[in-house]
């Protein structure tokens, strides 16, 4: 419960009247304070005498930051000044500017400094050479506040005009990489509150106070809102720091009050009254805050945080306070990347859940940084590898704990993670559940509950809903009977499941079940006749549409993956052994649930080393379809048959024309096959999973990767016109080997089931236009010459025609080309099947 301290700490007199401020060096020795006068104060930590003082120094100071060997401060007369902490004086000027400057802010590393000032432009010097100058001037306003991330990867801008400006730093030139609008207030330079964004020490997130004199709490990476700290200040906030593990914030307001705030639920954990505050820093070890006021003043606040809360001062790094947290939860399925350059996952026993610290995912960005270490910001923590790409002596995983801990650790094999075929992981308060053909169900998280809301593209045949969720469900399927939800166990509910279809003729036909108690869901499917559910008990549970038990079964491969269904037919995903490189092998087996018939059992699951899948589903004509990591759309044909079934690409999507410029960066979140095309959402720059709004499904039609030149696809302005013979020859033998495969999968289809008339008429069409393509083809052989009339004869023996009208069709097409010896071949080819035809019958 929030108390307000009534005990006070007397205000040391540092500087004049006007405004103060103060830097902690990194290792907590000295505090340094600069203020409206000529004169720097830096006070050593522990010792309750004189500080010492640096005279002769700029007046009016709006800025300081320190290393252990030096600070650097900015004044309104537009210098720059550089002081040694070891011989106390001044050391040089790092830069000069026409207007005043307003901020300065040096780089973990002591490298760089970066200066705003009344100028558009923010400059960053090297503080060793004043010569090496970068410029950020994508901003339209003068800039109030700046402040680099933990890894100084990242710098954010806090300009007047009320927008955030975040740029990279990782590149030889900055880049700006988001503009976010709406977060903090217009301020002008001058005044005395704050706009600034302050980095959460884990580096995957920020706060900013906001003109509601709340704090919001904002990812980096996806530029989500995530929790706020609202309803503690009634004036505008005019400094806030988090503290150095991230388990507390403090902020200070017009209002006279400091409170301090926990980061993880956001609840105020005390609150002081000092006026005017203008600047806050925490020590980095000590239970020690420091803060200055616009009286001049400095106040050294030891026990800052009361006795019963003082266990969070001790505790290691903390996360975020996000909505969901990515750390805390299941990855959607990738493999993280390993030190030894493959690809590397939480190891099998490894605990899901909130980690005790950070310390032990994130590396160096909270432990500090090595020159031979380099920083992976990705968000999923940092390679801990030397600029050869090895791993520096003694060190081992980062994942792995911390280092003192897990020398003597033994090999584990890394496995592929669960996931749910057509949902995205949360970003902010809100995930897809289910993106599909049918429509698509998304979720908001309410804090008490969640918002499920279920909309249909066709809404002539179903009707959009919504409904309050307090069960919380993680995971849904969708189509045209029903919408299948489950929810994860927790303490007081056992893992759920709730199914609901869209028509009934009885008063209530939607259900629920519980798994026992134990045992979560990993994936879920739905189709026409079953529903089908794997656990983390390695079961598969099969039910009917209306609830019944229809069977269960332990899956041979553990931890399961992921489900898909179509009819009768269950495709499982599991891991399996371990591969060369380190990664368990993806297995998949199929089964007919009605007619309990295995149609493959344990296959393996063709993927390059360590890639993951990224969804899989089954085709509109029945068949299993995986998407992979590398953009590859892959079918399984001949899969009805045991061990005889053979993974064929059907697009890469890395090979799309609209990509063969370079120009376009862009990757495709899979949604389904049909109609002959792969249905999916386009994704701009490096975003992985879709967004809201919800944005436009996208088709290409199936390419089979034979050639490095892609042909122009139906997503592209280009003319699908072959521009000359060769293309058009590699067109037609790309269309030659995706009609064989098609026609493939439909004969299985016919063999494997009782066909219909209009089922075998479609696999003549089908044979047919192979034929016809061929004959294409072989056209196109003629035309370059006689010397290629082996390859064209060979063309006319591939065909399927048992009649002989195709072949005699090739007869008059050398004939036209003046082909004699190739036309004679050809009649020769046509007679010898005639022959066969004959002898079959």
């Amino acid at each position: 419960m929030a108390t307000t301290t009534q005990m006070r700490v007397r205000g040391r007199p540092a500087h004049t009247i006007g405004p103060t401020y103060l830097s902690y060096t990194p290792d907590g020795t000295k505090l340094v304070t600069v203020g409206s006068n000529n004169l720097f104060r830096v006070y050593k930590t522990g010792f309750d005498g004189e500080p010492t003082n640096i005279d002769d120094c700029p007046e009016q100071n709006m800025g300081v930051d320190s290393t252990n060997d030096f600070f650097v401060t900015g004044s309104e007369d537009g210098t720059v000044s550089k002081y040694s902490l070891e011989s106390m004086s001044f050391d040089n000027f790092l830069m000069r500017c026409s207007l005043p400057i307003r901020d300065v802010s040096i780089s973990r590393d002591g490298k760089w400094c970066a200066v705003a000032s009344d100028e558009l432009v923010v400059k960053i010097v090297r503080t060793n050479d004043t010569s090496s100058v970068m410029y950020l001037r994508e901003q339209l306003k003068p800039v109030k506040h700046i402040s680099f991330d933990p890894s100084s990867n990242y710098i954010a801008l806090s300009c007047t005009d009320g927008l955030v400006y975040f740029y990279s730093l990782t590149g030889d030139e900055p880049e700006l990489v988001h503009k976010v609008d709406g977060l903090i207030r217009t301020v002008e330079t001058d005044e005395e509150i704050s706009s600034r964004v302050a980095w959460h020490p884990d580096g995957r997130a920020f706060a900013a106070p906001t003109a509601t004199r709340d704090i919001q709490v904002m990812s980096r990476g996806d530029w989500e809102k995530q929790r706020a700290f609202t309803g503690g200040h009634m004036g505008d906030i005019t400094a806030l720091a988090w503290s150095p593990n991230g388990a507390m914030l403090a902020s200070a307001g017009k209002d006279r009050k400091i409170i301090l705030w926990e980061t993880k639920t956001q609840k105020i954990l005390t609150t002081y009254d000092y006026a005017d505050v203008m600047d806050i820093a925490w020590h980095p070890t000590k239970n020690l805050l420091s803060f200055t006021n616009s009286n001049g003043e400095v106040y050294i606040y030891n026990d800052f945080v009361p006795g019963d809360h003082a266990h969070l001062v001790k505790l290691g790094s903390q996360p975020a306070p996000f909505v969901h947290d990515p750390l805390s939860e299941i990855s959607a399925n990738a493999r993280k990347p390993t030190v030894n350059g493959h690809k590397d996952v939480p190891h099998r026993g490894a605990r899901r859940g909130s980690p005790d610290s950070l310390d032990d995912i994130l590396g160096s960005e909270i432990m500090g940084d090595e020159d031979d270490f380099v920083v992976d910001d990705d968000g999923a923590g940092y390679a801990l590898v030397n600029a050869n790409g090895k791993r520096p002596n003694g060190d081992t995983d980062p994942f792995d704990g911390p280092l003192t801990k897990r020398r003597n650790q033994t090999w584990e094999p890394q496995y592929h993670e669960s996931f749910q075929p057509g949902s995205t992981p949360w970003r902010g308060n809100r995930k897809y559940l289910c993106l599909n053909l049918i429509g698509f169900v998304w979720t908001v998280d309410q804090d008490t509950h969640n918002t499920v809301t279920v909309e249909f593209y066709d809404h002539e045949f179903h009707r959009d809903f919504h409904f309050t969720d307090t069960f919380l469900y993680d995971k849904a399927c969708l189509n045209d009977n029903g919408t299948l939800f489950s929810c994860p166990a927790n303490k007081d509910t056992p893992a759920t499941i709730f199914y609901r279809p869209h028509e009934t003729w009885t008063t209530r036909a939607d259900w629920r079940t519980q798994l026992p108690k134990g045992e979560d869901i990993t994936a879920i499917s739905l189709n026409e006749s079953f529903i089908t559910v794997t656990t983390t008990a390695n079961y598969v549970r099969v039910y009917t549409l209306f609830g019944i038990p229809y069977r269960v079964y332990r899956q041979k491969s553990s931890p399961t993956v992921t489900c898909a269904s179509w009819r009768d037919y269950v495709l499982t995903l599991g891991n399996g052994p371990v591969g060369a490189d380190g990664n368990t092998k993806l297995l998949c087996t199929i089964l007919n649930i009605k007619r309990d018939e295995v149609c493959q059992n344990e296959d393996l699951v063709a993927l390059p080393d360590g890639e993951t899948v990224k969804s899989v589903f089954f085709s509109d004509n029945g068949d299993p379809c995986i998407y992979d990591s590398t953009g590859t759309l892959l079918t399984l044909l001949h899969w009805r048959t045991p061990s005889q079934a053979t993974w064929i690409p059907l697009l890469d999507t890395k090979l799309l024309s609209r990509l063969a410029s370079g120009r376009k960066t862009e990757s495709y979140f899979p949604i389904a096959v049909a109609d002959g095309k792969f249905h999916c959402i386009i994704l701009k720059g490096g975003d992985q999973y879709p967004y809201f709004p919800r944005p436009l499904l996208s088709e290409f039609d199936f390419q089979i990767p034979l050639t490095l030149n892609p042909r122009p696809d139906s997503g592209d302005d280009e003319d699908d016109e072959p521009a000359n013979e060769g293309d058009e020859l590699k067109k037609l033998e790309g269309d030659f080997v995706l009609k064989s495969l098609l026609t493939a999968q439909h004969q299985d289809l016919i063999d494997s089931t009782k066909s219909s008339h209009s089922q075998r008429s479609a696999l003549a069409r089908m044979e047919l236009e192979i034929d016809k393509t061929l004959l294409q083809m072989m056209a196109v052989e003629c035309r370059e010459g006689e010397e290629r009339g082996m390859r064209a004869l060979e063309m006319v023996t591939l065909m399927r025609d048992r009649s002989g009208k195709m072949i005699e069709a090739a007869g008059k097409v050398a004939e036209r080309y003046g082909r004699a010896v190739l036309g004679e071949k050809i009649r020769e080819v046509g007679e010898e099947k005639l022959l066969g035809v004959m002898d079959e019958d």
